[in-house]
């Protein structure tokens, strides 16, 4: 048994947060109804499972899987059986045998669902809970799947826009960590045997080039260390959500990163509101979606919302509505579609990206690569000058 804190209110009462000795989330909603309490929110903060299988979980096969199943005619457990019987991974057999022996405990697939939060995100136990309300659990599955599918696509074309960039920048380096380590020691070689002086700028490269060439192993090791060392900090969630911050300070890719994360935020929405989740507590599970400035002024709109203001004038001002957007967000209030809207809007800002991203690469991509030749003709040109010195000199 776990205390739930639920925000509830008796009809005409002022909102309050309430906490409630239950076995499951499931328990706790129906025993507010029960007392004529009507609740608005779930504390996030409940306690949770303890554990969590070990290995990554590929939530959205799973659950493309489950709706194939559920829309063939089988019901939860069963279809639930049906994958734990085909499948090989073991984090996945162990997920699937504690969610079914959670549905034959009597559980919800919802309660069930929100012990493993790090699985199944907020958005997804949450759209389930709505549809066991509802009885549309394949069309909430479905509208997941579906917002899984167009999140991929964008990230996918924002990653493949980053390899070309990313592959020049390791050859140019390789390149140039190659001329200074064995080509530019071997024209050091020939220009002491020649007893001429070469200017400041060649005796510094020929200089940098003997340091390196004396330490191989500390130079080379540590490249490959730097290297290594960058990949393994990457896989940590936390670092990359550190250096997406920090790069989402920067002038140049501020606009794509707000832009990126304003759709993503406006699809989640769009996707908790078919859902039946309220608008008010939708803005604020999407809000970590946003960047922290964002996120700032979306949390001054939601208590604006809250004070009964529509969507479109708490965005009003903020960063959080583009002119497209505006207009979209007032014909889905004025018409009651507001999450068709919010999607459409998300749509609009995809559309925007992908041409951000198109001629940033087109611009970016000869930019870099011309740099990358400056460097190393530098270092050529720097590396021959004591030798046409010589050669001027006969």
């Amino acid at each position: 048994m776990a205390q739930i804190r639920l925000r509830v209110s008796i009809a005409g009462g002022v909102p309050e947060w309430r906490e409630f000795d239950a076995n499951s989330l499931g328990d706790a909603l129906r025993s507010a109804r029960q007392n004529g309490l009507r609740v608005l929110s779930i504390d996030e903060a409940r306690p949770r499972a303890p554990s969590r299988p070990a290995g990554r979980f590929p939530l959205l096969l799973f659950t493309q899987e489950f709706l194939a199943l559920l829309e063939a005619g089988l019901n939860v457990v069963e279809a639930l059986e049906t994958l734990r019987r085909k499948e090989r991974a073991a984090v996945v057999q162990e997920v699937l045998d504690r969610l079914i022996h959670g549905l034959r405990e009597g559980k919800s697939l919802s309660d069930v669902l929100l012990q493993y939060p790090e699985i199944f995100p907020t958005i997804y136990t949450a759209g389930v809970l709505a549809s066991e309300r509802t009885g549309l659990l394949q069309e909430t599955l479905a509208r997941y799947v579906v917002y899984r599918l167009q999140l991929d696509a964008v990230r996918k074309k924002v990653v493949s826009s980053a390899i070309y960039p990313a592959v020049l920048i390791s050859v140019g380096a390789l390149v140039t960590l190659f001329l200074l380590a064995y080509v530019v020691p071997k024209f050091s070689l020939i220009l002491e045997g020649t007893r001429r002086n070469a200017t400041a700028a060649s005796k510094m490269l020929l200089d940098l080039g003997m340091l390196i060439a004396e330490n191989p192993v500390p130079v080379w090791g540590g490249f490959v260390g730097v290297f290594l060392l960058a990949a393994a900090c990457f896989s940590q969630k936390k670092l990359r959500a550190t250096v997406a911050l920090w790069l989402s300070e920067l002038p140049v890719i501020r606009p794509f990163i707000h832009t990126m994360s304003l759709a993503r935020f406006y699809r989640t929405v769009a996707l908790l509101l078919d859902a039946g989740i309220p608008l008010v507590k939708a803005l604020e599970m999407a809000s970590s979606l946003l960047p922290p400035k964002d996120a700032a002024e979306l949390a001054r709109a939601r208590e604006r919302v809250r004070a009964g203001e529509s969507l479109s004038a708490a965005f009003s001002g903020s960063s959080l509505l583009t002119p497209i957007a505006e207009s979209l967000l007032k014909v889905g209030e004025r018409s009651g579609k507001l999450a068709e809207m919010m999607e459409r809007s998300a749509r609009f800002l995809d559309e925007e990206l992908a041409r951000r991203t198109d001629w940033f690469v087109r611009l970016f991509e000869p930019l870099l690569m011309a740099c990358i030749g400056l460097i190393i003709g530098a270092v050529v040109v720097l590396m021959y000058m004591p030798i046409f010195d010589l050669v001027g000199s006969f």
